[in-house]
């Protein structure tokens, strides 16, 4: 009978302190208070403002909680001082050149403080080391940056509204452009000029083009006009013995009307003079006379008997030399 209750008191208190240690355990779990028995190190960080950073957040590196905010104060230069409780395993992986910033658990969340960035030739960080701040964008820089372009969007909307307004009243060049269909036409017959000149000045360029390789090759009158000296400093002579031969023809051209126009010169006595130039006619035609009866006493004198061998010797003679010619 005294085992029996005896024996129940045991099973009680046996389920009591089973459930004091479930309780516990989910105390420390539900608390994390388990990570205070694990070994920590200090490191610090300096920011300008902290946002509402508060002593007991999360610190993150690539994503995983590696620790706590354990102290935060102000300095005399009115900087936050920030003392970071990190696990001693995730000590070798946070480089000494590492930067800081403070961040958010999701959109509208807790703040954290999170560590990145370093250089892979780096050395690990030390007990008690501080670690530089990266640039930091707060949702307060978020909401005055998304402000200014509201802002911004607004102007371009009202600016826009402006120019379809003119579009559509016809208003602007582009608005009587689209709705005059005149003003369309005489652009459309522009381009089509300007299409047709641009057809005509690349056939004027291969023309020239052409033209040119002509006077590269060698041999053409082109090429040595350019190119040959010789021939440019003879046609340059001869321009100016042309020119020489021009002055000259109108030089003695001046001096014939100058003497043409002086009834006292020879030409203008003979021009001028109705007597002179008769005399002169008749002399030409006395000259004529003489010169034929000059030729009547030649023939003559090849048929006289006495002077019939001459001639005729001379005439062997002639053809002789002209047959050994």
């Amino acid at each position: 009978m005294n085992e029996s209750p005896r024996k129940r008191n045991i099973l009680v208190g046996l389920f009591i302190f089973i459930g004091l240690i479930f309780l516990l355990a989910g105390i420390l779990m539900v608390g994390n208070l388990h990570e205070t028995f694990k070994k920590k190190m200090q490191l610090v960080t300096v920011f300008d403002e902290v946002n509402g950073l508060q002593t007991g957040a999360n610190v993150w590196l690539s994503g995983v909680k590696i620790g706590k905010v354990k102290n935060i104060r102000i300095n005399p230069s009115r900087n936050v001082l920030v003392t970071l409780a990190i696990e001693e395993s995730a000590q070798q992986f946070i480089l000494k050149d590492a930067n800081t910033k403070i961040g958010t658990d999701g959109l509208i969340g807790n703040k954290v403080v999170i560590i990145y960035g370093g250089t892979a030739n780096s050395a690990t960080v030390q007990d008690g080391d501080t670690l530089l701040v990266g640039s930091t964008y707060s949702t307060e820089n978020m909401m005055i940056t998304l402000q200014k372009n509201n802002e911004n969007l607004l102007a371009i909307t009202t600016d826009f509204k402006k120019i379809s307004h003119k579009l559509t009243t016809n208003e602007g060049t582009v608005g009587k452009l689209l709705n005059d269909d005149a003003m369309y036409d005489n652009i459309n017959s522009i381009a089509i000029s300007l299409n047709k000149a641009s057809v005509k000045s690349e056939k004027l360029i291969a023309s020239l083009n052409e033209y040119s390789s002509k006077l590269n090759k060698k041999g053409t009158l082109g090429n040595d006009l350019v190119t040959d000296t010789i021939v440019f400093n003879s046609i340059k002579k001869s321009v100016l013995e042309l020119q020489k031969m021009t002055k000259s023809a109108n030089v003695f051209m001046d001096n014939l009307k100058e003497a043409s126009a002086n009834p006292n010169s020879t030409i203008g006595v003979l021009l001028h003079d109705e007597k002179s130039g008769a005399s002169l006619k008749r002399t030409i035609e006395n000259l004529e006379s003489s010169s034929e009866k000059l030729d009547e006493d030649l023939k003559a004198a090849q048929s006289n008997f006495l002077l019939r061998g001459y001639f005729k010797d001379k005439e062997k003679e002639a053809k002789k030399a002209a047959s050994q010619k």
